[in-house]
């Protein structure tokens, strides 16, 4: 987990639960909290899914999700972060992914939330195996 001042970020093999990043992102001064939780969903091109597992070296994944609160920051007048990603097994209806920003304005966060979750799958090394009720895909 790296902690700052205003930002929060892990990737961890224990539950997320999204009350966490919240409170974190909680500010006297914000006006909107936007939140992403990217659950496993229980089908992908017309197959059934029975689970997702994540692999990732933690501490560069971590240290790539702080450098994403950076740019958030200098991109977006915003006030708090949080960014959970689970690692291994990740069932069906379970989060994957926490992402939660406080800002003053809703337009803000919401945007920074949407540019966050698209940044966080093309640049962050963690890699995730579908595992089908008839096979496996990386």
């Amino acid at each position: 987990m790296i902690e700052t001042k205003c930002s929060l970020v892990e990737v961890t093999d224990a539950p997320l639960f999204h009350e966490k990043y919240v409170e974190f992102s909680g500010d006297e001064g914000a006006g909107a909290i936007s939140t992403f939780i990217g659950v496993t969903r229980d089908n992908f091109n017309g197959k059934r899914v029975v689970r997702l597992e994540y692999e990732a070296y933690s501490p560069m994944a971590e240290k790539k999700l702080a450098e994403l609160c950076e740019q958030m920051f200098s991109k977006w007048d915003l006030l708090r972060i949080a960014i959970g990603h689970r690692t291994g097994r990740v069932a069906v209806k379970e989060p994957s992914v926490v992402i939660v920003v406080s800002s003053a304005h809703r337009n803000e966060s919401l945007e920074a939330v949407h540019w966050a979750i698209d940044e966080l799958k093309a640049t962050v090394p963690i890699w995730k195996k579908e595992m089908y009720s008839d096979g496996e895909v990386w």
